[in-house]
């Protein structure tokens, strides 16, 4: 046993290293791939600059705020994951930050599907003779024989307020961690009955299956009426940021806490997994960047008004007298 012990590299069981000394144990491939992903990272941040100058000057006034809050999604998680990166010690509030900016996200998803067909009256008026489909996911897509629901005010503010919970709840779990985390009774690695993280984190998975549903739940209603301005690919990137940031950076990180991930001096088993997350965080964010760029870059013209049943009619006995 005492052999074994000896085997052990004491930089595997250290904290994360400083951001000078990544630098000096940078060998050829560290220091180009760490040039080409801080140049993803910094070509993500100018792709979204650009984009903000577009939006600000095409896009009508009620819709800019909401873009803008949408679109940088995938910049703002790569920019915080190049932080990380380059400052191993910085990676649990750079990923705090992203989180709270995606629940901001979540939630302004859903005002974006609604100002993209006409605003709140809009809705409520086209959906007058339509109903919500409420068993899908991620909640219930279980549950077929959930009844439909009728969509009126308090239906619309009903699922504003399980996106908008998300976005306030999330700011205020990340708050009570950094206050936990100063005074040393928060860690990401102490996954105990004792530990504050084993309570927390869970409690905000909850909040974002709430959240989420009635993102899905708008989708699924609008999804035909709005196709033509793209709100298909549009909602897959935004849940593949979802996925990846949310979903992929936790299985990374829980395969390090296991240690299946191995150690790699400087880096030690869990911060050779946050590292490895960051990377591959960069390198899909920028991608995700271009494709929205080309989905949100477009002319934003009033959608076509629904023709109501009675002129459908009309138009049919005039057709065929």
């Amino acid at each position: 046993m005492d052999g074994v012990n000896a085997t052990i590299n004491p930089r595997c069981a250290g904290p994360p290293p400083l951001a000078v000394d990544i630098i000096q144990n940078l060998d050829i491939f560290g220091t180009i791939l760490y040039s080409v992903l801080s140049f993803m990272a910094v070509m993500s941040m100018l792709i979204y600059m650009e984009e903000c100058v577009y939006i600000y000057k095409k896009v009508p006034s009620h819709k800019k705020s909401i873009i803008i809050w949408v679109n940088g999604a995938a910049p703002v998680i790569a920019a915080m994951s190049c932080m990380g990166m380059w400052v191993p010690r910085s990676i649990m509030f750079t990923d705090m930050f992203s989180a709270c900016y995606f629940a901001i996200v979540v939630f302004k998803f859903l005002i974006l599907m609604l100002e993209e067909v006409g605003g709140d009256e809009v809705f409520l008026r086209r959906g007058a003779k339509h109903k919500l489909r409420i068993s899908t996911g991620p909640c219930c897509c279980c549950c077929p024989c959930l009844p439909h629901v009728e969509i009126t005010r308090r239906s619309l503010f009903l699922l504003k307020l399980g996106s908008f919970q998300f976005a306030l709840l999330k700011i205020v779990f990340t708050i009570l961690s950094i206050v936990l985390w100063t005074n040393g009774t928060f860690d990401l690695s102490d996954l105990t009955i004792t530990g504050a993280a084993i309570w927390i984190n869970p409690f905000v998975g909850v909040l974002t299956i709430i959240a989420l549903w009635p993102v899905a739940i708008l989708f699924m209603h609008l999804r035909t009426a709005l196709r033509t301005l793209k709100i298909i690919p549009k909602y897959a990137m935004y849940q593949l940021v979802l996925v990846l940031s949310q979903l992929q950076t936790a299985i990374i990180n829980i395969l390090a806490l296991n240690g299946t991930i191995a150690c790699s001096p400087p880096f030690s088993a869990p911060v050779r997994g946050y590292m490895l997350s960051q990377q591959l965080l960069i390198l899909e964010m920028f991608i995700i960047t271009l494709v929205t760029r080309l989905l949100y870059r477009r002319l934003y013209d009033p959608l076509p008004e629904e023709e109501s049943p009675v002129k459908e009619d009309e138009a049919k006995m005039i057709e065929h007298p």
